[in-house]
């Protein structure tokens, strides 16, 4: 049996059937990468600042499928010195470029991000949700010089079922509008297609680019296809079609190596650009890519993203790289809760981890500036022509005669290192990374000659430039602490519409709203179920749903006051991350009840004189293998089944429900 998943987004499934296996055939030459000569076993570099070579476009991060989530509730200065160490120049990672996720409601990947306009009516009157707005200003603030862009994951429903229509155009504009009138900023990029699922060429021509025209963004750019498949065959189409050609001014797809989580990664083959892609001239990025956990230093770690970031320019020609995620701010146990350059999930102590992958993409942030520095061909390439494990990029400054180099080694290299006069011959400055410590300075050394002279430790990473000023920025870092418990919450602490603390939405979106009284509550706000993204991520996570709490809570009692405006809601305990597994107690707007674990219904019963139009008060407790659920204090039902632990969760139907009061005790 055969399933297909296409670019229409349907799912087939074919009659049962034998295939026979016969020999690739690959219409292109294999490409053979620049390899360094070698004599009398030491690697011969020559740098020439006349040397042919692609502009540097930068080293970025990609905010998407709720991986910032948690960051938001840190609190200042803490909250400050994380973003510095994300994207302050020359102090930690100084990620170049952000790509955030234009939200859609639904689960895209970690939980689900809200949308600027939820419904056909928002769509006149957008609004400002969620942190990505956020995000990208206190990126800004850190570096005026960030580029940004943004990709949608799920769209609306009122967009169904075809995403590529005028309307659509319509809500990928006024994201600029709420960006450049709400937060001050100008993006310089659309990613205008659907997250690995290509885009669509008319609606781009004929709908996308004129209407940013039209709306006064003639200086945003769009990228595409933003794809996972295809081996960069976007190009074909180009071929014959100028108008779509000029539209997309630069080709991005993901996952150019592949998603081999080993130490081999760097050496799969993953999606290659093509001579075709190459021979344009066109932009060429590898737009999300990784995928992994930055605590590592070998396997798919540090080391080899520092690997992926020299090859992508040695083979591809790619001049801008994207990591999924740049810090993973994600519940444990929610769906690729260990991914991030670096971690930050604690926002209740403070605590966050800087790993190793932040240092491993300073070697090349701090040394390069986008745009402003270019490759130089003939000093890019490999030490063996067997391995990207061992590789050197050359780039100087476009306007100057500053350079750097970034080395990466697999075994012990002497390296000899020719500099010609139309470059710095100044004092150079060297850093390393190991497994042991990383982006350390060394001792500066000076050119005799023309010519330098290192031994290179195996297994580290190397960057040489005859600029200066950068540095290993650190900040003392809080004791982890666990989640406060007891806990209470009654979301008068934050303002109408924002997000509520420490809460984290899997499917639709839940945000402060204001109660008949005047005081503050939870609201689910998506009416209707939308476009979904990559329907393997859905399973059972089947309505809107946001979790609160630690992972190995077991025993307790969790409450919450409940008004139902429609279908129902649940309060739920003892849940393991997204899908929601685990136990939940479901009540309808009519007074029907259910205890369901995971998909499977316990109880159910109906509670008399129910009434709709007031507020109920809904009440788990577990002790051991012992549940029990309470309406207003009433017990309404007690078994005993499975004894684990997990998270407090909130849920509802797509409707306007509310919740306040949620308070978790032994």
């Amino acid at each position: 049996m055969v399933t297909a998943w296409g670019n229409n987004r349907g799912v087939t499934h074919s009659e049962p059937a034998w295939f026979e296996m016969g020999e690739i055939e690959n219409s292109e030459t294999p490409f053979k990468p620049h390899v360094f000569d070698q004599e009398q076993g030491v690697v011969k570099i020559a740098l020439n600042g006349d040397d042919k070579g692609r502009v540097f476009e930068g080293i970025g991060g990609v905010s998407a499928g709720a991986s910032t989530d948690l960051l938001y509730d840190y609190e200042d200065p803490i909250r400050s010195q994380i973003l510095d160490l994300l994207f302050k120049p020359k102090f930690g990672a100084g990620f170049q470029h952000l790509k955030v996720e234009m939200g859609g409601g639904e689960n895209s990947t970690c939980g689900s991000e809200p949308s600027h306009a939820i419904t056909r009516e928002e769509l006149q009157h957008p609004v400002s949700r969620g942190y990505e707005f956020w995000l990208m200003k206190e990126a800004k603030n850190r570096n005026p010089d960030m580029i940004l862009e943004y990709l949608p994951w799920s769209f609306p429903a009122y967009l169904k079922p075809n995403i590529f229509t005028k309307e659509s155009a319509e809500y990928f504009v006024t994201f600029l509008d709420v960006a450049k009138k709400q937060w001050q900023l100008d993006i310089d990029w659309v990613a205008a297609a659907e997250n690995e699922n290509y885009t669509n060429r008319d609606w781009l021509v004929n709908d996308v680019r004129p209407l940013l025209n039209a709306r006064g963004y003639e200086n945003v750019k769009i990228q595409g296809p933003d794809d996972n498949s295809g081996d960069w065959k976007i190009f074909n189409e180009f071929e014959n079609d100028k108008a779509f050609d000029d539209v997309v001014e630069a080709v991005g797809y993901h996952y150019v190596t592949g998603r081999e989580f080993n130490e081999n990664m760097v050496d799969g083959r993953g999606r290659p650009t093509t001579d075709k892609a190459k021979n344009t001239g066109k932009p060429l990025w590898a737009s999300e890519d990784w995928s992994w956990t930055g605590k590592d230093w070998g396997g798919a770690g540090a080391l080899n993203l520092a690997r992926m970031y020299n090859k992508f320019y040695i083979r591809d020609r790619i001049t801008k790289t994207l990591i999924w995620a740049p810090i993973g701010s994600i519940y444990e146990t929610v769906t690729w809760d260990k991914a991030g350059a670096m971690k930050a999930n604690s926002p209740w102590s403070g605590y966050y981890e800087v790993w190793p992958t932040i240092w491993a993409t300073a070697h090349t942030t701090q040394f390069a500036e986008p745009h402003n520095w270019r490759y130089l061909d003939d000093a890019c390439g490999l030490f063996d022509s067997d391995t990207y494990k061992g590789s050197a990029v050359a780039l100087k400054e476009t306007n100057g005669t500053d350079w750097s180099l970034i080395l990466c080694t697999e075994n012990k290299e002497e390296v000899e290192i020719k500099i010609a006069e139309n470059l710095s011959n100044g004092k150079i400055n060297i850093w390393k990374s190991n497994k042991e410590e990383q982006f350390i300075g060394q001792e500066p050394i000076y050119p005799k000659n023309g010519t330098i002279r290192l031994s290179l430790d195996a297994q580290s990473i190397y960057s040489l430039t005859t600029t200066s000023g950068q540095q290993k920025g650190s900040y003392e870092i809080p004791d982890k602490t666990s989640f406060p418990f007891p806990y209470k919450e009654g979301y008068e602490d934050r303002k109408v519409g924002d997000l509520p603390k420490y809460h984290s939405d899997q499917t639709g979106s839940f945000e402060i709203a204001l109660k008949e009284d005047g005081t503050q509550c939870l609201k689910q706000i998506v009416p209707e179920q939308g476009y979904d993204w990559m329907r393997v991520y859905r399973r059972s996570n089947i309505k809107p749903n946001t979790l609160i709490g630690d992972a190995t809570w077991k025993n307790y009692t969790c409450s919450v006051d409940v008004f139902i405006e429609g279908g129902d809601v649940e309060i739920g305990g003892r849940v393991t991350g997204s899908y929601l597994k685990g136990y939940r107690f479901q009540v309808t707007k009519e007074g029907d009840w259910k205890m369901l674990f995971d998909q499977e219904t316990l109880q159910n019963g109906t509670i008399a004189n129910f009434d709709p139009k007031m507020w109920h008060k809904l009440q788990l407790k577990f002790n051991g293998k012992a549940i029990e659920a309470f309406v207003d204090g009433q017990r309404v039902m007690k078994t005993s089944y499975q004894e684990k632990n997990g998270y407090v969760m909130l849920a509802s139907s797509y409707d306007g429900n509310r919740f306040d009061n949620l308070e978790i005790i032994p």
